[in-house]
């Protein structure tokens, strides 16, 4: 009796990682892909769009929403390592239906019935870019992880090397997503900062200078800059100047790399 309520907690927890750890690879999809390379739109579009602040605070701490995901999806997978054998498949859908869930989620929730934002901001018919995206990765992968999870592997010393791709490759995908979400563009020479609301002119020029910076734009509340510094001095020591987001310097920046002034 205990070893069968074990099997299936530990059944659970395989499904469950599956789950967290597609839903998270879809977030960071939409987010490299859509808020940093494209530009399509930011998290919160709509919604005070003149307010750039605003727009890469609300795209970086939606990143960090995602490695949330993404580490108890990791957990999930590392707690479950017993899972029973010939369960490739299960995992390889359950990742998918995760993956497509995140996109059908976005597409209902946020560009129909919040309207926070639409795939491509600046298309003159913005429906057809949410179907097409709706289409290719939110249902195909949904259709796609349920046949593949309704059809369990063999346990066969086959799928046992199959569950462990499987597992390896999740968990790279994962880690090389959150990598590249974080990290900054080739090439770019300079750093974003965002300070808190209500900061002193005063309180970030004494920030700027005390890691050698150079500043090179700021916005009109001043709370937002770009500055140049030296190669061998770290944006992370903003964070203790009264910073909140740092291009280049980890979490939650994630879009806030790839702002465009």
């Amino acid at each position: 009796m205990g070893a069968a309520v074990t099997r299936t907690a530990t059944s659970g927890r395989y499904l469950w990682s599956g789950y967290l750890l597609g839903f998270a690879l879809g977030g960071f999809f939409d987010g490299i892909l859509l808020h940093q390379i494209l530009q399509w739109h930011h998290l919160l579009s709509t919604i005070n769009p003149e307010d750039i602040r605003f727009q890469v605070a609300a795209d970086g701490y939606f990143h960090a929403l995602m490695y949330i995901i993404a580490a108890t999806g990791l957990w999930l997978l590392w707690a479950s390592r017993n899972a029973p054998r010939g369960s490739g498949r299960l995992l390889f859908g359950s990742i998918l239906i995760g993956f497509g869930f995140w996109h059908v989620i976005d597409s209902v929730l946020s560009h129909w019935l919040l309207g926070i934002h639409r795939i491509r901001m600046d298309s003159s018919n913005p429906l057809f870019w949410d179907l097409l995206w709706l289409g290719l990765f939110g249902i195909a992968p949904l259709i796609l992880g349920w046949l593949s999870a309704d059809s369990p592997d063999e346990g066969d010393g086959l799928s046992s090397r199959r569950n462990a791709v499987v597992r390896s490759t999740a968990t790279l995908l994962v880690l090389g997503a959150g990598a590249v979400a974080l990290w900054p563009p080739q090439g770019n020479e300079f750093t974003t900062v965002l300070f808190a609301p209500g900061t002193s002119q005063g309180r970030i020029f004494e920030a700027v200078a005390a890691v050698g910076g150079e500043l090179v734009w700021t916005d009109r509340s001043g709370e937002l800059v770009v500055i140049r510094i030296p190669e061998e001095q770290s944006g992370l020591m903003l964070f203790g100047q009264g910073a909140i987001l740092v291009s280049g310097a980890g979490l939650p920046s994630g879009c806030f790399n790839y702002v465009r002034i």
